[in-house]
């Protein structure tokens, strides 16, 4: 069996409201393997993409550890979280998230050089190859599509070969048909890279299509198996 890359324990997220404290996320335990691909599930509020900002270490949780490829995040510092992301983590979200003021090349290889990498423009030329953007390279996102824009995010994500990678809602503003040919491409470039997947979704099929699924309610954690029962 492959190592935890990712263990998650009591982890608790509260915050104040006008009625009082809030309770976002209770008590959440799991761990995933390196490799693993897993799905978050549950309906919108119920706390999914909160849990991601936290293993993601955008957000601080007010109880609990995570610790990702033997590092306890809330141990470090913003700068030393900061430092893991950009050496541990790649990220796919909904709205893109492109730099609007450069090329396609230049948004995938800003990580690399960010990095200090000098291969940072043969590197991100030969994964916007891979996912079929060869021609586009000097394009801004203005004049991409959406799924163009969301492939130019899927080659940013995979070049600096990520040990884990998260993504939220990443089809959320795509056409159905857009939305398969992205995901299916997330899914070769992830096994590809041998990069472990933590997924957010509602869509139950996309769910399917990992390893398994984690269903959150109300900021709980429930039962394996419920998503099956549930459909």
């Amino acid at each position: 069996m492959s190592q935890a890359l990712i263990d998650v324990q009591g982890v608790s997220k509260q915050v104040a409201d006008a009625t009082g404290t809030l309770t976002i996320l209770h008590d959440i335990e799991f761990q995933l393997r390196s490799q693993e691909s897993v799905a978050i599930v549950g309906a919108s509020g119920s706390g999914k993409s909160t849990l991601l900002s936290i293993l993601a270490g955008l957000d601080v949780p007010s109880a609990g550890t995570v610790v990702v490829d033997g590092t306890d995040l809330f141990k470090l510092d913003e700068d030393a979280r900061a430092a893991l992301r950009a050496q541990k983590m790649g990220f796919v979200f909904q709205s893109f998230q492109l730099l609007g003021n450069l090329t396609a090349l230049e948004n995938v290889m800003l990580p690399l050089e960010l990095l200090g990498r000098n291969d940072a423009r043969s590197a991100a030329t030969e994964i916007l190859r891979r996912v079929g953007l060869g021609e586009r390279l000097q394009h801004y996102p203005k004049v991409l599509s959406g799924g163009e824009q969301q492939r130019v995010a899927l080659a940013r994500a995979f070049v600096v070969r990520p040990a884990l990678l998260l993504a939220d809602e990443p089809t959320g503003s795509l056409d159905f048909a857009t939305g398969e040919r992205v995901m299916a491409l997330m899914f070769d470039l992830n096994r590809e890279a041998g990069t472990t997947l933590v997924l957010v979704t509602h869509d139950r099929a996309i769910a399917r299509r990992c390893d398994r699924q984690l269903v959150i309610e109300a900021g709980r954690l429930l039962p394996a198996g419920t998503l099956a029962l549930a459909d």
